[in-house]
């Protein structure tokens, strides 16, 4: 029996990551002809973060024409609006908890700090702590690294 490979449908992530990390690499070492490649791909991320900012301020209208259309469509609005409600209520509530217990927990076994301080620094703002509880991680991505790298004054290496 002659063996058959199976190909699989889709991306090869793992492949882009490390033809990446082995890119950067070989950049870095080339000095300062690689200089040039790599400012190249700073501002590419930064024209990136532009664009998903624009995104992630245009994005709920489309939602709620979205969802408006829907809720237009429905026969029993009552029905709707219970199953709604108790859908809100239940991730208002695993967000409670999430947010108000278990990271706050983790965060004190890591670094023996008060982690209800953290968020009345004098260097966190609203957008800071707003972030983390949207849907998409890659949508606040930008918002989360300017507020670790501006308010926090994390490295941009870290970030």
């Amino acid at each position: 029996q002659i063996p058959v490979g199976t190909e699989i449908e889709g991306m090869n992530i793992l492949g882009l990551v490390l033809f990446a990390l082995v890119l950067g690499v070989a950049l870095k070492k080339l000095g300062q002809e690689g200089e040039d490649l790599i400012r190249f791909f700073n501002s590419f991320n930064e024209a990136t973060m532009v664009l998903v900012t624009w995104i992630m301020w245009y994005v709920p209208i489309g939602i709620m024409f979205l969802v408006g259309s829907k809720i237009v469509e429905m026969e029993d609005i009552v029905l709707l609006v219970t199953s709604l409600g108790k859908y809100i209520f239940a991730s208002i509530l695993g967000h409670v908890i999430h947010g108000g217990i278990i990271l706050p927990l983790i965060y004190f076994a890591a670094t023996r700090q008060n982690p209800y301080l953290l968020g009345h620094s004098e260097h966190t703002n609203a957008l800071c702590l707003i972030s983390p509880c949207s849907v998409s991680s890659s949508a606040t991505l930008p918002s989360m690294i300017k507020c670790i790298e501006e308010n926090n004054r994390v490295d941009k290496r870290i970030s």
